[in-house]
């Protein structure tokens, strides 16, 4: 997971084969990426995604961010559509 100002992204990494499974972001979207609601739709993204590669548990690596605000919401959106940390 990364954020700044105007977007925030999030990935989900195989370690073992150093490759990136799947991937969200705001970027692209018409909406800025600054608030909590584009950070819950990352979430839900980032889910959906990893449902369909088959990934069900992830470790969350908030990438030295508080874990409030954008985060938060992005975690929170994730675990309620079905990932588990």
């Amino acid at each position: 997971m990364h954020r700044t100002g105007k977007h925030i992204y999030a990935q989900i990494i195989d370690d073992k084969d150093g490759r990136t499974v799947v991937a969200a972001s705001t970027l692209g979207a018409k909406t800025s990426g600054a608030n909590v609601d584009a950070a819950i739709k990352v979430g839900k993204d980032i889910a959906e995604a990893a449902k369909k590669a088959g990934v069900t548990t992830v470790v969350f690596d908030r990438g030295g961010f508080l874990f409030h605000g954008r985060v938060k919401a992005l975690a929170d959106a994730a675990r309620d559509s079905g990932l588990e940390f």
